[in-house]
Order: C-alpha cells, then structure tokens, then sequence
C-alpha cells in the first residue's frame, strides 16, 4: 500500500474517533439511560439512621408495594414496577424503602412531584381523618444528588395517644424515583435529620448501580 494512502486512511480514523469523543462530551447531546433489568439496589441496615439503643434488621427486597400502605403516601406509589425493603429495630423503629422505575424522565419527575404532594398533605388529611388530633409537616430542604432529593417531616399527636414522627426522603436518578421512609414515637426533636439525609443520599446515589 502507497504510503500517502495508509497516512490518508490512517488520518480519517483518527479524525472519526476524535469526532465520537466529542459527540459524547458536547453539553446538551442528548444520550439514553442504560437499560437497567431486575431490582434496583437498596440501603442495607447500617445506612439507615444510627439508633442509639438496637441495631437495625432488614427484609429482602421484594417486588410490587409493601403489604402495609406506606404512612403519607397510601395512594401516590404504584404497584407495576415498583420493588420495597422493609427496616426495622428492636425497639419502635421502622423505616421501609420504595424504589418505582418509571417509563421515563418525564413520568419520573411527575411521581416525584406526587409522592412530594402526598406528603406535603399528608398533616392536614391526618387532622381531617382524626378530629381532634394535631399534625405538622415540615420541609428539611433538598439534597444535592443526581437529579436531587427532598426530606420531609410530618409531626402527628392522635387524640389519647402517643406522639409519632415521621422522616420522609424522594428523590429520582434519571426515569427512576425511590422513596424512603422512616418514623418512630415523638417529636420533631427526636429526629435524626441530619443521618436521614445521609440515608436519602445513598439511596439516591445507588440507583445508577
């Protein structure tokens, strides 16, 4: 072969992968989500909020809703393509993770939004559901990670019972929206906002797994 030909063919090579490269890195170049099969992964115990008196206990990860509807969030989850963890301690505290893969980016954001809504109402439907009792919710803010997250806490005082509080994380990675889920007997002084949104962070950052 001609030396000037091999130089030529060689040259094009180059300048076709170089052109590939920056195809990927060009901002705004839109590229699809891997096709991801099977369970998302999920928080293993010793993620969850440390307690300071049990360890925590976790249930397999099992396809579809929990058996028991999650507190706040009883009809903004959907069953098709949707996988939970349930948590638990020695003592009252539980916490129980949903994971949905969605259809799409679009469709995640939409269920992201719901299952925010849902919580953002879930004191005022408490108060209307119980006369007489007393309920708060609160915004802890947002967690910087993939496509973000938010935390929440609902505060609720049954008539003649005992106080609950209530931590609840969404966030979304691409086309899917994980929710978790924590609560316990009292306050919004006894909650660890600050280890749940450590919790919610790595949740989040293991859906890309």
């Amino acid at each position: 072969m001609p030396i000037r030909t091999h130089r030529n063919r060689l040259a094009a090579a180059v300048t076709a992968v170089a052109a590939a490269a920056v195809a990927l890195t060009v901002p705004g170049t839109a590229q699809a989500e891997p096709v991801r099969t099977g369970a998302p992964a999920f928080l293993s115990p010793e993620q969850l909020p440390p307690h300071p008196f049990s360890p925590w206990y976790a249930g397999e990860v099992a396809p579809g809703l929990p058996e028991n509807p999650v507190f706040c969030l009883e009809d903004a989850l959907p069953e098709q393509s949707s996988w939970h963890r349930r948590f638990h301690t020695e003592l009252d505290t539980g916490a129980v993770q949903v994971t949905v893969r969605t259809s799409g980016i679009g469709a995640a954001r939409r269920l992201a939004a719901e299952a925010e809504a849902s919580v953002r109402d879930c004191a005022a439907d408490f108060r209307e559901r119980y006369p007489g009792a007393s309920a708060q919710w609160k915004d802890y803010g947002r967690v910087d990670v993939e496509e973000g997250a938010r935390i929440h806490g609902v505060h609720t005082a049954p008539p003649e019972s005992e106080y609950g509080i209530h931590l609840f994380g969404v966030g979304r990675d691409g086309r899917t929206v994980t929710v978790v889920a924590w609560g316990q007997m009292g306050t919004f002084e006894d909650a660890p906002v600050k280890d749940f949104k450590e919790t919610v962070r790595t949740a989040v950052e293991k859906l890309y797994r």
